[in-house]
């Protein structure tokens, strides 16, 4: 059984640096056995990937494609917590924040970007309760941001 580094390597994916806070707090925080990761935007190699509103500037797709990068970052801050993310026992909640028209409905398909990529890097432990919620603006105009909070050994 590969470990998740080694999926994450396979699904040819990098485990990015962990984004700076964009305010004052941490990536991650550590209490008993979970690990809570801060809200992450889809930011690659220190830029926000794209901005605007799922359902007006980005599509459903791009909308899942950018939770993915979200879920990307907080593997990595989850891991920068842990050390090691076969210490990480079970993912237990995400919750997905989509910045979307008021007339856009999708925001679980959009989330599913997120919980995919949860899931094929830690498999079954990777598998989670989820809320997807609508909003009306994320931070430096982000479509997504991901938080996640994870049981670890």
């Amino acid at each position: 059984m590969s470990t998740p580094e080694e999926r994450v390597a396979e699904l040819g994916l990098t485990l990015p640096e962990v984004v700076p806070p964009l305010a004052a707090y941490v990536p991650a925080v550590r209490t008993g056995n979970l690990v809570y990761t801060s809200g992450q935007v889809p930011m690659v190699e220190g830029k926000i990937k794209a901005t605007g509103k799922v359902g007006a500037e980005i599509s459903l797709e791009e909308g899942a494609e950018l939770a993915r990068i979200c879920a990307l970052n907080a593997i990595a801050a989850l891991k920068s917590n842990v050390g090691e993310l076969s210490q990480v026992a079970r993912i237990v909640k995400v919750v997905v924040f989509v910045a979307s028209t008021p007339d856009f409905t999708q925001q679980p398909a959009v989330g599913n970007g997120a919980s995919e990529l949860l899931a094929e890097v830690f498999g079954e432990a990777g598998k989670h309760a989820r809320s997807a919620v609508g909003v009306a603006s994320l931070p430096l105009d982000a479509p997504v941001e991901v938080e996640l909070i994870a049981e670890v050994r």
